[in-house]
């Protein structure tokens, strides 16, 4: 089967890794949760990907460079295969996410404050009290 395709019809895990920016690791991972379909194996057992596994792997790849679960992106890939899909559907896991990441970005910003704060207050010389330590300890 393998031998008689032509060497673009399709990519080893290597190739699919390098031509979709996720790790051979990673791509065997999504395939093992369902993200991917199973791929197409040579006789000698080794996968193979077509262009088709690639665009998935492209599209799973900025979701999760978006921050994206693999649960959300899972609905996602549904959507997005759903010709007949409500955008509004999407639109709604979208603006989840992001509704999830600016309340983890007020978290965060909140503790780069305190941490500043800490940090601002403590002389750093060679004594050994320190209000870092003082502040941790008190929270």
């Amino acid at each position: 089967m393998y031998a008689e395709l032509t060497r673009k019809e399709w990519f080893t895990i290597g190739e699919a890794a390098m031509e979709s920016g996720i790790t051979a690791k990673m791509i065997r991972h999504y395939e093992q949760v369902g993200l991917l379909p199973e791929a197409n194996r040579t006789d000698a057992g080794y996968r193979l990907y077509n262009d088709r596994d690639l665009h998935l792997l492209r599209f799973i790849r900025h979701s999760r460079d978006l921050g994206f679960s693999i649960k959300q992106i899972e609905e996602l890939l549904g959507l997005w295969q759903d010709k007949s899909r409500p955008s509004r559907e999407v639109k709604k896991l979208a603006q989840s996410h992001l509704n999830a990441l600016e309340s983890k970005i007020r978290e965060l910003n909140a503790m780069k404050a305190e941490l500043e704060r800490l940090v601002h207050c403590c002389k750093g010389d060679s004594r050994p009290d320190c209000p870092i330590l003082e502040g941790l300890a008190a929270g």
